[in-house]
């Protein structure tokens, strides 16, 4: 047990799906895995564990932002034995052939956040996700059909901005395909402790187009971009 988790020891499988609103892992786990249990509900982050194609799959809240995901995902790492985490959730388009639906795979993690500064890297550290993990979300994606993109993100402390704030224009001319704002702490925390980590988002904005979906169609109208996680998350367990 954690201060943020009451589950049991091995009551997590060894790749978990983490979606940011906690709504999201109740759907997930009552729509998609087989005989799902609760084992965690710590301030009602939900976390449970059922099956996937006969594949032990978990999946557990993160809430917002990096230092969230940060907590949840470093006790998981090292408290419950976790060795994959895929963060699910929803990001905004940069670019102008990304479109809303679309799947977006996280190759790297670029950010203005400070979280990896506690790790003492003399430098600038590029957070980066897994390579397995990566190319087996890449064949899900391939096996699905649905269209999909690879290549950096943009982890972000900052959901709101000034007015006169052009950062999001730099962003995208350095050819970063969307922002959210969880991955580049997740995939630190990964390397640090020798473990993988990768993130898959489904466009649900886009900030240089007028598109967008309602806040019903983000909690339940990722199918897609679930089953891609989940197929991952069964191919991890062939490895």
């Amino acid at each position: 047990m954690t201060p943020h988790n009451n589950a049991k020891p091995g009551a997590f499988a060894k790749t978990v799906l983490m979606p940011g609103d906690p709504l999201r892992s109740k759907f997930i786990a009552e729509n998609f895995l087989t005989d799902p249990v609760l084992v965690n509900n710590v301030r009602g982050v939900q976390g449970y564990t059922g099956k996937w194609k006969g594949v032990p799959v978990s999946v557990m809240a993160s809430g917002m932002g990096m230092p969230s995901i940060g907590i949840y995902s470093w006790e998981l790492y090292e408290s419950y034995g976790v060795e994959n985490i895929i963060r699910v959730g929803s990001a905004g388009a940069l670019q102008d052939n990304v479109n809303v639906m679309d799947i977006v795979i996280g190759q790297g993690a670029c950010t203005n956040s400070h979280y990896a500064d506690h790790f003492n890297f003399p430098g600038t550290f590029a957070p980066i996700a897994d390579p397995t993990l990566m190319q087996n979300a890449m064949k899900a994606a391939i096996e699905l059909g649905t269209k999909w993109h690879v290549g950096n993100i943009y982890s972000s402390d900052n959901f709101y901005h000034p007015k006169d704030y052009e950062g999001t224009l730099a962003v995208r001319r350095m050819g970063v395909l969307a922002v959210e704002m969880e991955a580049a702490a997740l995939y630190a925390n990964a390397a640090y402790l020798g473990k993988r980590a990768l993130c898959i988002c489904t466009i649900s904005d886009h900030l240089f187009k007028q598109e967008e979906l309602s806040p019903e169609q983000r909690q339940t109208g990722f199918n897609e971009m679930i089953t891609i996680a989940l197929d991952t998350a069964a191919k991890m367990a062939e490895e």
